[in-house]
């Protein structure tokens, strides 16, 4: 069963062909398996083949357009009808001469829209080179064009029901980071704590049952902590070090994210220097994350905070987040930093990441939050932002 109802789908399907009909398109082909799940409900994990969802403007309904041993899956998981779910042999699977986008192309021409204006998902993960090939050789009368992620900046701004599944979302990385927490210690392998930590994620809680993250548990100790997106080894947690937990909540495909750092021994100077800028900093930051206001401005706050003591932050300080597959739960769209303009509207969700990497040691500290319709932001995460301090 599809987690929302058909009238969610509807209305998305509105929203995406309001941007289609500015843009001048026909149809629009995703491939991106998080926007083909906001536009049909499709759940599987079959994004390792090619599979493709069309919208069309006169189609009330969009195609999902997959591997036969998929459609099943289709038809349980999404609000289709029998008739959208069209379905390519297993001869096109891992073939070096027939592609699924060539069985695509013919369904297109099959509607009449082999002369159509065809939106591709040119920056999507899951939407390859020869994909775009093959359709532009079986479609030379079509024009196709980028979408630029469209669906991903339609599904920016969230509904009340996916800001529900968020909250569940929130509630289990919540304690995910309770129980990393109470795990990790000197002499622990790294390897260890993420199967704890892991058991939580997929655990979830009492109201919230646990999917599996976009992204892996983030668990670094010692010089390590001087790097981003690094998972985990067999190496065991020591005395007199940093450690920090960056960790994914998810719930019916929809993430929040938090980050917390803990230091086994007494804490140098300098570490419990950089926990009170960038406490500081997120206080600021989060005051400043309101409706109307700009990314920029956001990061602004932030980055005058820091460079008062001293430091600075190359990186952005956060983006969008919410309804994902691997390899991100980030949606690719909007970023907290300076110089990016776009506005703040109510029910955008975004991770805002502080993460300070120094030489060889580094710090993080990160929340989910959504933006309300007035005020400050609602914080979704739900866990202590002191450093956490095992003698």
């Amino acid at each position: 069963m599809p987690v929302f109802a058909r009238e969610e789908y509807l209305g998305r399907l509105e929203r995406v062909k309001a941007r289609m009909r500015e843009r001048g398109l026909d149809i629009l082909i995703c491939a991106d398996p998080a926007s083909m799940n906001y536009l049909t409900g499709y759940d599987g994990w079959s994004f390792y083949v090619h599979q493709y969802v069309v919208v069309g403007l006169d189609r009330e309904e969009p195609l999902w357009v997959g591997r036969a041993m998929d459609a099943p899956g289709a038809r349980l998981t999404s609000f289709l009808a029998a008739e959208s779910i069209r379905a390519y042999p297993e001869t096109h699977v891992d073939s070096p001469t027939l592609h699924p986008a060539q069985f695509l192309a013919g369904v297109i021409a099959d509607l009449g829209w082999d002369r159509a204006t065809i939106g591709v998902d040119l920056d999507a993960f899951y939407f390859t080179a020869r994909a775009y090939l093959e359709l532009g050789k079986a479609l030379p009368a079509a024009r196709l064009v980028d979408t630029e992620l469209l669906v991903a900046w339609v599904r920016l701004v969230k509904s009340e029901a996916e800001v529900a599944l968020m909250r569940g979302a929130a509630a289990i990385v919540s304690h995910a980071m309770k129980v990393g927490m109470e795990t990790v210690a000197s002499g622990v392998r790294e390897c260890d704590a993420v199967a704890e930590i892991t058991a939580a994620q997929f655990r979830g809680t009492a109201g919230f049952w646990g999917d599996y993250p976009a992204a892996l548990a983030n668990v670094p100790h010692g010089e390590k902590t001087a790097a981003p997106h690094l998972t985990w080894t067999g190496e065991r947690y020591r005395q007199g070090e940093v450690a920090y937990l960056e960790l994914g909540g998810c719930h019916a495909r929809y993430h929040a994210a938090l980050a917390r750092t803990l230091y086994m021994g007494t804490p140098p100077a300098q570490l419990l220097d950089v926990v009170k800028v960038v406490a500081e900093g997120m206080d600021v930051a989060l005051d400043a994350a309101r409706a109307g206001t700009t990314a920029h401005e956001v990061a602004s706050a932030w980055n005058r905070v820091i460079a008062r003591a001293g430091y600075e932050k190359p990186s952005r300080i956060g983006y969008s987040i919410g309804l994902n597959y691997p390899p991100d739960w980030g949606e690719r769209t909007l970023s907290l930093r300076e110089g990016e303009r776009a506005v703040l509207e109510e029910n955008m969700c975004f991770h805002m990441i502080l993460g300070m990497w120094m030489d060889d040691w580094g710090y993080e500290l990160s929340e989910t939050f959504r933006i309300t319709a007035s005020g400050a932001p609602e914080v979704l995460t739900n866990f202590p932002r002191e450093l956490v301090i095992k003698p």
